[in-house]
């Protein structure tokens, strides 16, 4: 049998603790929660016959938490110096929809005192969107709904992806990573957070404090398009922009090629019209010049008038027709343009569109002229 000192066997237990259980879940109810000086945290978590103490810095205390609420914490077993067993918790989330919507209520009114999600904060989709951040996992389906859809709005996009978790305890740190690189080492004029519908559970990584300050704080506009048009996070109402799913924000951010086309076809015609009538108005006043010249002068001096008057009209109209041409080619030139960026042209002289995670093994999708293939990647070559 060995013989410790109380120190030696503290330190084999929690050796043994953490070799046993490097890391755990705990399923529970909170009780006896409270914060010690502004940095420390103690609180119990129980089911109906056990308890086990807690204890956790208030940095890592990503949302708020009441006695009575529902939580899984993850951490590690230890034994203290005084003998106590504690549960060092790294991370913590409600759970159930009671204790979700109670940690959101607490945590919305906090951030609403200090004008987080203010109004006067948010800024608009830039005019000249040309480079787009996305945070999303690009597994998801939201995403390759999003990718679709603005594919098939409009082209001449630049999308830079940062793939991460978009659920569970892991997700909020890695879209705060994916935030702050957008905002120090890319130049994209608007950051997209992506997500499609789940349950609650699912999306309350979005209501995690940290993770919204950071978008609140992001000097790059950030829209959301999370869940389902009924779903609302707190990242939503931090961000500048809130599409209700991923495919709305994509058709938020982009225009509309038909829509752009039709637009152009009606400018032109307004503007033959303001042209064509400003022509007759000219005449319809010639005229009257010229009757009223008649009325009140000799005949000796109508016809030189009607010669200089003449010739005043015919350089009016030639001003006027040369401008209108002008604005003619213009708008023909822009049809060209939109019509040279159409993927469905580009199919058409033989070119394909793939969609997917290039890497062997992986499913695609392609997309050709008349045809829609799904194909797996077998391998992959880099040209010479």
């Amino acid at each position: 049998m060995n013989n410790f000192t109380p120190t030696e066997f503290i330190a084999v237990v929690n050796q043994t603790l953490e070799y046993a259980y490097p890391s755990a879940l705990i399923t529970g109810e909170v009780a006896s929660f409270k914060i010690n000086q502004g940095k420390w945290v103690f609180f119990d978590i129980k089911d109906e016959t056990s308890s086990i103490s807690c204890f956790m810095s208030v940095w890592n205390l990503r949302i708020p938490i009441e006695d009575g609420m529902k939580v899984t914490v993850s951490g590690v077993p230890k034994i203290t110096k005084w003998g106590k067993f504690s549960f060092t918790v790294e991370n913590i989330k409600p759970v159930g929809e009671g204790s979700i919507k109670k940690a959101y209520e607490l945590l919305k009114k906090k951030l609403t005192a200090e004008g987080l999600f203010a109004m006067e904060r948010k800024r608009e989709i830039p005019t000249d969107l040309v480079r787009l951040g996305i945070i999303s996992s690009t597994d998801a389906a939201g995403y390759s709904d999003f990718i679709k859809i603005i594919n098939a709005r409009w082209g001449g996009i630049k999308v830079t992806v940062a793939h991460t978790q978009v659920q569970g305890m892991d997700a909020p740190d890695q879209m705060i990573r994916a935030l702050k690189y957008f905002n120090e080492k890319s130049d994209v004029q608007m950051i997209a957070i992506l997500r499609g519908g789940g349950s609650a559970d699912d999306l309350s990584c979005f209501n995690d404090e940290q993770l919204v300050r950071e978008i609140a704080a992001s000097k790059i506009p950030v829209i959301t398009g999370i869940g389902h048009e009924r779903d609302e996070s707190l990242a939503d109402l931090a961000a500048d922009v809130r599409a209700s799913t991923p495919s709305n924000a994509a058709e938020m951010l982009t225009r509309d090629r038909n829509e752009e086309k039709a637009k152009l076809a009606r400018t032109m015609n307004r503007t033959y019209q303001v042209l064509m009538q400003t022509i007759e108005r000219v005449q319809d006043n010639n005229n009257r010049s010229v009757k009223r010249i008649f009325d009140a002068i000799n005949t000796k001096y109508i016809e030189p008038m009607l010669v200089a008057n003449n010739d005043k009209m015919k350089n009016c109209l030639k001003i006027i027709q040369d401008a209108f041409s002008n604005v003619q080619n213009i708008l023909v030139q822009k049809i060209k343009v939109l019509d040279a960026l159409n993927p469905e042209r580009v199919l058409s002289q033989g070119y394909a569109i793939l969609s997917g995670k290039i890497s062997p093994g992986e499913d695609i999708d392609i997309m050709t002229a008349r045809q829609e293939i799904k194909a797996t990647i077998k391998d992959i070559k880099e040209r010479k």
